[in-house]
């Protein structure tokens, strides 16, 4: 039975959030009326607008358990706000930055980037150790600045000890940032437990968002070590006044939103927002788990199917990695998709990646297509 926000088509079963997922009702209906808005009254509500701009940030402090408001940033995406990080640091020759072998490029090549300055990335293979964590924490040394991590691997789904490392890179005064897109939205997200210096996440995965939107916390202290990379008027301290000679910088994480914020974009996300948040984070993890669950077990107990991440990790994430033991990971990704399974090849294998909203009998077909 089709849930009455994702009255998706009858023809498609949609196992694909960690990539991009589909808008809710209710994100449809405040496009359509923002547009319709836009189209008789122009600007005229222009202070509305305005209105909804402090809403988001206060649903999204919400949702990262952030302890403002002011530490919010509306971004373009992901990729920005890492770029924000690896060019707003002052670093010397010899610096190092600890990450993984299994992240996905924004959280790679902006850090890689740095190459030029002297600083080294260190990509630390997870499972090498016995923790994730551990495995990073082998590579850290005297020149250690940061250490950046996804939250959940996009491909395997793995989910790190978020608290140890956030404690460790304490205990060590190294900086920490949290690429948290495959996290907000899917599981329970708390920046404050973590210690995180950064965390940024684009709004279109697990959180229904649209596509050009994303939000970058910084906690104060770590958000005054980073230059500014763009300037514009909407960084200014007091952006309605024009004139603005001479001007200062925004004392909160404004200052890292250079020009005019995207409208549209923020008026469908906060509408998404609205939904995860009046369900509650907790139980939206606990549904998504469960699917996740019911799939590896189904999985688990095909005569042709391999489970490629691992039931037994620490920690639970709602992407599930298979393989099959005859047919290749292309031609079974095309069967897949032709028979209305919208899916991922990743990781050396198929994703799914289910939403708190679908019932067994959906996921009970998704598997028997594979017959």
């Amino acid at each position: 039975m089709s849930h009455p926000e994702f009255p998706i088509s009858n023809n498609l079963i949609y196992l694909n959030h960690a990539a991009v997922a589909p808008w809710p009702k209710r994100t449809s209906d405040a496009v359509k009326s923002f547009a319709e808005q836009n189209t008789v009254y122009g600007s005229h509500y222009y202070l509305d607008w305005l209105k909804k701009e402090k809403i988001i940030r206060h649903q999204l402090k919400n949702l990262l358990n952030a302890p403002s408001s002011d530490d919010i940033a509306l971004v373009k995406n992901t990729s920005e706000a890492l770029s924000f990080v690896a060019y707003g640091l002052a670093w010397k020759k010899g610096d190092n930055i600890v990450s993984s072998n299994e992240e996905f490029p924004s959280n790679r090549i902006p850090w890689e980037s740095l190459s030029n300055q002297g600083v080294e990335l260190r990509q630390a293979e997870l499972l090498s150790k016995p923790s994730p964590e551990e495995a990073l924490f082998s590579l850290v040394d005297a020149n250690t600045r940061l250490i950046s991590i996804s939250s959940i691997q996009f491909a395997s789904g793995l989910r790190v000890d978020l608290e140890k490392i956030g404690q460790f890179c304490k205990d060590n005064d190294i900086l920490f940032c949290i690429d948290a897109i495959q996290s907000l939205g899917a599981v329970k997200f708390d920046v404050q437990a973590y210690q995180a210096d950064f965390v940024m996440a684009d709004g279109h995965k697990w959180m229904f968002g649209p596509e050009g939107l994303g939000v970058f916390y910084t906690n104060p202290e770590s958000r005054s070590k980073l230059n500014l990379t763009q300037y514009g008027w909407h960084m200014m301290a007091n952006i309605h006044n024009y004139e603005n000679k001479p001007w200062e910088i925004h004392p909160t994480a404004q200052r890292f939103e250079c020009g005019s914020p995207n409208m549209l974009g923020i008026h469908a996300w906060s509408a998404s927002l609205s939904l995860l948040l009046e369900i509650g984070m907790d139980k939206i993890e606990e549904d998504i788990i469960e699917n996740a669950n019911y799939l590896t077990d189904k999985i688990k107990n095909h005569p042709q199917l391999n489970l490629l991440n691992n039931p037994q990790a620490k920690f639970k994430s709602g992407i599930v990695l298979f393989e099959h033991t005859t047919i290749e990971n292309k031609q079974l990704y095309k069967h897949l998709q032709n028979n209305g399974v919208v899916c991922a090849l990743r990781g050396g294998g198929i994703r799914f990646s289910p939403h708190f909203y679908h019932d067994k009998v959906e996921l009970d077909r998704a598997i028997d297509l594979i017959e």
